[in-house]
């Protein structure tokens, strides 16, 4: 198959290549991001033959914000890192890498604070084929008989600390302050590909890898084995059920209610995050928060270090009215009885 691009995507991409050589070549003194901004709306308000793909709009603008951003705002946060003991054994390992859909997992010495290294899911597979081939020769040469193919490990082996095995490799470490665009610079040079994030006390913050990187710029790279993960669900009756780590900026658009003002936008970035800036800790399972806006979160899942799953109420509940009882009839006094007629009350026979 011809690899060559045709004649008209290649007049398109001389004429938008020609109208940044122009912009660039003129000496102003905006910035590269804002200049290569401009030039692809103008050129793409242009029309015509020469008017940009939206997919190739959409790569271009990504990597002017990708040009701005830092390690912090690409990581996979501390508590959602999958990661294993170096004492585990090769067994927990293998389901790991099943259970968690990961291609890597990072090792660590006691407390995720001390991570050694990573494992790939290829050496993983490298080694048990190896010990699989020892032990086919092995048998050949004691028995004239084929060894069926396929691994075979024993429980002994399956037994080994990660440790023992020495598949471990290096990683990078890196300030949440990096710039991204570095950070992918530094990736390919080292042809290592995970990085952990580190905090000014050499605490881990966090993980990057080359593929969260690549899809800030072209977007969500899903293969066979992914699932759609639908971070909010439901509606129905004003009712949603949200993960805690759904983005705020997504909600704030989804129930068009703005839950963080200008001047505390910084404070949390997911929905959790703002939960616990609102109630100033981590609320337990069952209790409601509310928001100013009328919203209520109803905490359905959380652990001591976060907020997992949410109830959205969006309709305010009102207060059940308050009925007063009825006023019952006003009762008549009872009559007065007739004074008692008798001798004892007769004044005159008394006397």
């Amino acid at each position: 198959m011809s690899t060559q691009t045709p004649s008209g995507g290649r007049a398109r991409r001389s004429g938008l290549w020609h109208l940044i050589k122009q912009r660039f070549g003129s000496g102003r003194d905006s910035s590269f991001q804002e200049s290569l901004q401009n030039v692809i709306d103008t050129h793409a308000a242009s029309g015509g033959e020469s008017q940009i793909a939206d997919e190739a709009r959409s790569m271009m603008l990504n990597i002017i914000e990708f040009a701005d951003m830092r390690v912090e705002d690409v990581m996979v946060p501390r508590a959602d890192i999958v990661a294993l003991e170096d004492t585990a054994n090769i067994r927990m390992l293998l389901e790991t890498f099943i259970d968690a859909n990961h291609s890597r997992v990072p090792i660590f010495h006691e407390t995720l604070d001390d991570i050694s290294g990573f494992i790939h899911v290829k050496d993983l597979l490298r080694w048990m084929a190896q010990r699989s081939g020892q032990k086919k020769r092995a048998s050949k040469a004691a028995s004239a008989k084929p060894t069926a193919p396929g691994f075979s490990l024993t429980g002994g082996e399956l037994s080994l600390s990660i440790k023992q095995a020495g598949l471990t490799r290096d990683l990078l470490f890196v300030p949440p302050s990096m710039p991204a665009p570095d950070l992918l610079i530094k990736m390919q040079a080292s042809h290592i590909h995970l990085a952990i994030v580190v905090d000014e006390y050499g605490g881990t913050d966090g993980l990057v890898s080359i593929e969260d990187l690549v899809e800030e710029i072209v977007g969500d790279i899903s293969d066979e084995h992914d699932t759609d993960e639908l971070l909010v669900r439901g509606g129905e009756n004003g009712v949603y059920t949200a993960d805690g780590r759904v983005d705020i900026e997504e909600l704030e658009k989804l129930l068009k209610v703005d839950f963080l003002p200008e001047e505390r936008e910084e404070d949390a970035d997911t929905l959790g995050g703002l939960i616990f800036s609102m109630a100033g800790r981590v609320p337990v399972r069952g209790e409601l928060i509310r928001h100013p806006s009328g919203i209520e979160f109803e905490i359905i899942d959380s652990d001591p270090r976060r907020v997992k799953r949410v109830r959205i109420h969006t309709q305010a509940k009102a207060a059940p009215a308050v009925v007063a009882p009825a006023e019952a009839p006003a009762e008549e006094p009872a009559p007065t009885p007739p004074p008692e007629v008798g001798p004892e009350s007769d004044p005159e026979k008394k006397a």
